[in-house]
């Protein structure tokens, strides 16, 4: 099941990236400090999920304009481990993660009526 902006399963195309749990667990950890740097073995350790998973979304956020990406610029061998991909959330993409999370979280917290009993059960008259 896939969460959207515009509702439960829809693909949005023109106005943002799918909003899977997936997605919106990486959105949360980079929203967390959304001027931060990260990069993507750091968000696969803070979401849980395998580096297989992570990798194409932070593509699909990044072909949206939601975050960008660049290379580390120090020299590997300065660094001794291979340089890292940095992504970095771009004020649109906080923007449009956080409505993308409240969304995801209202169709996703159910609401209950107090008038209305329980479902399948008529309702009690107060005595």
């Amino acid at each position: 099941m896939s969460l959207s902006v515009a509702g439960v399963g829809r693909r949005q195309s023109s106005t943002g990236p799918r909003i899977t749990f997936q997605t919106a667990a990486v959105l949360q950890v980079m929203l967390h400090a959304p001027t931060l740097e990260y990069y993507g073995l750091e968000v696969a350790g803070a979401t849980g999920l395998p580096t297989g998973t992570i990798y194409p979304i932070l593509a699909r956020l990044e072909n949206a304009g939601w975050i960008t990406s660049h290379w580390e610029q120090r020299d590997p061998s300065e660094l001794e481990r291979p340089r890292r991909r940095l992504y970095t959330l771009t004020g649109h993409g906080a923007h449009a993660a956080r409505a993308a999370l409240d969304q995801a979280r209202r169709l996703t917290t159910p609401t209950l009526n107090p008038g209305l009993g329980r479902p399948g059960r008529p309702q009690e008259n107060p005595a």
